[in-house]
Parts: structure tokens; sequence; C-alpha cells
């Protein structure tokens, strides 16, 4: 890994908030950087706009850094988005949406996949192909936005919509 794709996964990582009662840090961060090698594949239309929030937050790191330029740019720009910036983008749409504080948003979407429970690489790579091509329950199980009651099969609708049923069936001031 390149100092800046070092760089930016720290950056990343802190963007997560960690309930060390449920995870060992240690076990999040081997989690945390398996999300960040493995890329997001959109296949239902418009969770292409999932990919886009992956790449803004790719420009707001390059922002914050003093010497950009245009080798670190294409260093980070020249890769697709991993299923962590996608978790991370969702997060912060969740706070915009939701309320509530993204880093806390991102560990619950991390929890929602089941993510808090493994210990095993070939478990991870199991949750990521799940999400990734959609083999979770039509109620959005395995997934990052579960509901408790749905009319449709969540596999079929985009993340947006998915997200909004989710908040839907919030208890009042979560």
């Amino acid at each position: 890994m390149k100092p800046i794709e070092k760089d930016y996964f720290r950056w990343l990582i802190a963007k997560i908030w960690i309930d060390e009662d449920q995870i060992d840090p240690d076990t999040f961060f081997d989690i945390l950087r398996m999300l960040h090698h493995r890329e997001f594949v959109w296949v239902i239309p418009n969770d292409d706009n999932r990919v886009a929030d992956g790449e803004d937050l790719r420009l707001d790191f390059l922002r914050k850094e003093d010497d950009g330029g245009i080798i670190k740019t294409r260093i980070l720009m020249d890769v697709g988005v991993s299923v962590l910036e996608v978790l991370i983008g969702i997060s912060k749409r969740l706070e915009f949406n939701a309320g509530g504080e993204a880093s806390h948003w991102a560990w619950n979407l991390f929890t929602n996949l089941g993510l808090h429970r493994i210990h095993d690489a070939k478990d991870v790579d199991r949750i990521l192909d799940t999400l990734i091509w959609r083999t979770y329950e039509k109620n959005g199980l395995g997934g990052f936005f579960p509901l408790a009651y749905s009319s449709e099969d969540q596999t079929k609708i985009e993340i947006w919509y998915q997200m909004h049923a989710y908040i839907k069936e919030l208890p009042p001031g979560d």
C-alpha cells in the first residue's frame, strides 16, 4: 500500500465509532481492511450513486491533504470504490436524513451486516458476497438495512430506498 493509501485508510476508519464491548479493536481493524480491499459492485440501477458517495469521500480526503497533487489523486481515483467507502458514504447520508452521528451510523451498518460477530476471513467474504450480489433475505436481513416489515423484496430495491424504509422503522428519537 502506498503512503497516500495508508493515510486514506486511516482517515476512513477514523469515521467509524467502535463498540469495544462487542468486538476486539484488532479484529475490527482487520475486518475494515478487508472491506477496504473489496470493491463494491452495483447491480441495481442508481446504486452507482452510492459509488459516487465513495468517490466524494476520496475528494474530501484529497482536499484536506496539503499536497494533494495529480499523482495522489490518480492513486486514489483510479481504483474501484470499496465496500468500506460505500458504508461510510451511507452513514453520512443517514446522519443527514435520520439525525445522529455518521460514525455511529457506520457502526450500525457494520453490525447490521453481522460483521461484529465475525472472526474468520471466509465469513467476511461470505457476508460481502451476500451484500454485493444481493443474496440477502427479501426483508433486507444480511444487507445494510434489515426491516421488520417489508412489503417489497429489498434485494431488488436501490440502497437509497432501502435506507428510507429503514429510517421509517426507527423508533422515535433514534
